[in-house]
């Protein structure tokens, strides 16, 4: 009895400290899904893999979005601490993208399941985009120090939405998301950059959230082919080779990344990924080019060593009691 009353006093703490952030493991997981979907245009034997990842984001998702929910029943101070904490406020728009890249991975499959999964992922994310950054320009005092690329996580949510929305058939409404997500991407890369240059470094613990600055314009990129119909005008250009520009950048901090201990901020390297190598194929196929390609396939094989690595360290965190308690 005293064991497992012992046991209860720990579940409780540890779901209490469970962390928001847990929720970039599905778009991880999803963004997995997608790139492999994407992989099997050109390589058919990708796409019964991008059905088992899809299957296990949705076990991931039924999971985290279980005991969050739990979280915000037996424990709403603790949830409420996180939307009023600096950094961890831009980690709450993930539950509404892996809404949204839940219902891009199915689209290709059930579309009809797709589109109630989009409406409510795409309200959702316009009511937290619409929070955060009231968030950030209310009275609350932020430093400088606060500000990390995970500030770009609402801005590449608004940018996700057309790329299921635009085949549902919901254009203006994707064409609203994309000029919001765009607009706040470029205000926040000054800020960032700022950030970086004139300031104390990022933390260890936060670091890996540098990949993030893959993300909005690969991901801008998908959507905005699935907007214009395909074509890769001059816009397109401009978006998919900024996103190899910044892949480049972060390639050189990869020593440094290798040498920092496990958190669960590490799983920001994951979509960044998923979006460079989903718009690498986009292009190839679009453009004929046979480089892309290949580019997109060795951003693939990556993706998938990071994912694989980051669910086993991150299971083996767990284990530990590593994460879920006080920071």
């Amino acid at each position: 009895m005293a064991e497992a009353k012992m046991q209860d006093s720990t579940a409780a703490p540890r779901l209490e400290h469970l962390p928001v952030t847990f929720f970039a493991v599905l778009m991880g997981l999803f963004g997995l899904a997608l790139a492999l979907h994407a992989a099997a245009g050109s390589f058919p034997v990708a796409e019964p893999a991008a059905r088992a990842v899809l299957w296990l984001g949705l076990a991931a998702f039924a999971a985290i979005g279980a005991l969050y929910i739990a979280k915000a029943i037996r424990h709403p101070q603790a949830v409420a601490a996180e939307w009023h904490h600096p950094v961890k406020l831009a980690f709450f728009p993930t539950i509404t993208i892996s809404l949204l890249l839940m219902a891009t991975a199915i689209h290709g499959y059930r579309p009809t399941l797709a589109e109630p999964l989009w409406l409510v992922g795409t309200l959702g994310q316009g009511v937290l985009t619409v929070m955060v950054i009231s968030g950030w320009i209310s009275h609350r005092a932020f430093e400088v120090g606060h500000l990390t690329p995970a500030w770009f996580i609402p801005a590449v949510g608004n940018v996700i939405v057309p790329l299921a929305g635009a085949p549902l058939g919901w254009e203006e409404t994707s064409w609203l998301f994309f000029s919001a997500g765009l607009i706040f991407w470029l205000i926040l890369l000054v800020l960032v950059f700022n950030r970086l240059i004139f300031h104390a470094p990022i933390p260890g613990r936060l670091f890996p959230t540098l990949v993030i600055l893959i993300a909005p314009p690969a991901v801008a990129f998908v959507g905005y082919l699935r907007l214009t119909g395909g074509g890769i005008d001059a816009f397109a250009h401009i978006l998919i080779d900024t996103a190899y520009v910044f892949a480049v950048l972060v390639a050189v901090q990869l020593p440094k990344l290798m040498k920092l201990p496990f958190a669960l901020s590490w799983w920001a390297l994951s979509f960044p990924l998923a979006a460079l190598s989903v718009a690498s194929f986009a292009y190839g196929r679009a453009a004929e080019s046979a480089a892309h390609i290949g580019i997109g396939l060795a951003v693939l094989a990556g993706l998938a060593a990071v994912v694989a690595g980051l669910l086993w360290r991150t299971g083996l965190a767990i284990a530990r009691g590593e994460i879920c308690r006080p920071e």
